[in-house]
């Protein structure tokens, strides 16, 4: 290699991008585990590995599944249980030795972004008795000191999801606020959430205000049909043409009701969202026709990179609920009957979760399900260097002209009339050029860095008439 390739590839691989970071679309799932049915964990994370999921929220620190996650490259947010928020509160030492045994011994292989504490604290029951909303608001502020102490705050956030029962009304979005005897601790919330950059979760289910409201709510508008026609118009000049937007909007002008001022905002994350594909007698909405167009929507809007009417420009990072159907789930039949999987790994109802460019096999998220080709997966001295799903684009176009350039990839198959030009789309050519170059230089790890945007995988991403070159 002459000496201007190597100075190119050290300004590539070693020194920083001028660029901000960007944060780009991917898409969440929640993933319970209330079922005697399940697959395993590492089942389930190979299985997630081959689809555009990217970021998992779970309702505990279960261990097993924290291992299975490791070096996948998934994002994960655990949480603290409704019934140990009381200890977390206690004192800041309550917390420590709660991350110091659940967390901390999973990561830096594990990649953990956010830690929820409870689960709609502040609108759930204990044995028929409500929950301290103070001990919400101090076991939030303990586990961030906790993560200073361990110079984690940046990388994990601390946030806490909530139902839409703590707004006092959702309708118009516009007016809306928080229940009276709520305003002072989500005060407080809000404005943690603000002094520490972490997200406001909220768990929004257009099926539920369906379903309760059958004759006032038109079920596309439910369903994120996203007609003009059966749109609804704000007092303020607002248009939402789902109700999922108006949900959304509805938090938004909650938070800013509460007059935290301007320059101290909040990101709005919505933690759970879905479709349930079976209920009760007289839950007809229930079905898996209907659950497949909610999800199939609700994953297009997650990938869009769209905000809301309120605020068009403010990308929504949406977690789908649910991975699994949970047959062992307390209430309604609907409650056990939100998964897009069964409990034997097969699809309640086809969901394109298929990613062509991500790692392991590509099929399994598509139109099949757990274990159907897992086991029939490539394994063994082949190897392929492709970019992962979610990458910067502006450093992945950096890596495209480097690969093309200074890195000696003959990219003739990427350029038009190629047999790779198709799709042409800049993750597709980037991996393409990418494996190029680390097929080239000896397949060594470093090869297939690029900036932390390059993927090692064992199946082989030739496509059609693309075939990609291996040693």
């Amino acid at each position: 290699m002459a000496i201007s390739q190597l100075l190119l590839l050290a300004l590539l691989l070693l020194l920083p991008f001028p660029f901000p970071k960007v944060v780009v679309s991917g898409v969440g799932i929640n993933y319970g585990t209330l079922g005697n049915n399940l697959p395993p964990p590492k089942r389930v994370a190979q299985l997630l590995q081959s689809t555009l999921i990217d970021k998992v929220k779970i309702y505990d620190t279960n261990p097993e599944i924290l291992q299975a996650f490791s070096n996948t490259g998934i994002d994960l947010i655990v949480a603290v249980e409704n019934s140990r928020v009381a200890n977390i509160s206690s004192d800041v030492s309550a917390a420590d030795e709660w991350f110091a045994t659940r967390v901390l011994p999973f990561i830096p292989a594990t990649s953990i972004t956010a830690i929820a504490v409870g689960n709609e604290y502040l609108t759930s029951n204990s044995d028929h008795q409500e929950l301290d909303p103070a001990a919400l608001v101090q076991a939030m502020q303990n586990l961030h000191s906790v993560l200073i102490a361990r110079a984690l705050d940046r990388k994990i956030k601390v946030s806490t999801p909530h139902s839409m029962a703590v707004l006092a009304s959702s309708f118009p979005p516009s007016a809306s606020t928080f229940a009276t005897n709520l305003v002072p601790t989500m005060t407080s919330i809000v404005a943690f959430l603000a002094d520490t950059a972490s997200p406001f979760m909220i768990n929004a289910y257009p099926y539920f205000a369906y379903r309760d409201n059958p004759d006032m709510v038109n079920i596309e508008y439910a369903l994120l049909g996203n007609s003009t026609s059966t749109g609804v118009r704000d007092p303020k000049g607002y248009t939402y043409t789902n109700m999922l937007d108006a949900q959304i909007d509805a938090v938004r002008a909650a938070v800013d009701a509460l007059g935290l001022g301007p320059h101290r905002t909040v990101d709005i994350m919505v933690s759970e969202s879905g479709w349930p594909s079976k209920g009760d007698t007289g839950e007809m909405a229930a079905t898996p026709e209907n659950a497949k167009t909610y999800n199939t929507r609700l994953i297009e809007r997650a990938q869009s990179n769209k905000g809301t009417p309120m605020k068009p420009k403010d990308k929504i990072e949406v977690f789908v609920f649910a991975l699994f159907n949970e047959n062992k789930k307390e209430g309604g039949a609907s409650e056990r009957n939100f998964g897009i999987f069964n409990g034997d790994g097969s699809k309640v109802y086809a969901v394109d979760l298929s990613c062509q460019f991500c790692s392991g096999d590509n099929d399994n998220g598509g139109n099949g399900g757990f274990g159907e080709k897992l086991s029939g997966a490539v394994r063994g001295p082949s190897v392929w260097c492709i970019a992962k799903p979610h990458a910067d684009e502006k450093v992945l176009q950096a890596v495209l002209d480097f690969c093309c350039g200074g890195g000696g990839v003959d990219c003739r198959e990427i350029y038009d009339n190629g047999d790779c030009f198709e799709p042409d789309k800049l993750l597709a050519h980037a991996s393409y050029a990418m494996n190029a170059y680390y097929q080239m230089h000896g397949r060594n790890y470093w090869n297939c860095d690029f900036k932390g945007t390059g993927l090692v995988t064992f199946s082989d991403p030739t496509y059609g008439r693309c075939r990609y070159p291996q040693q």
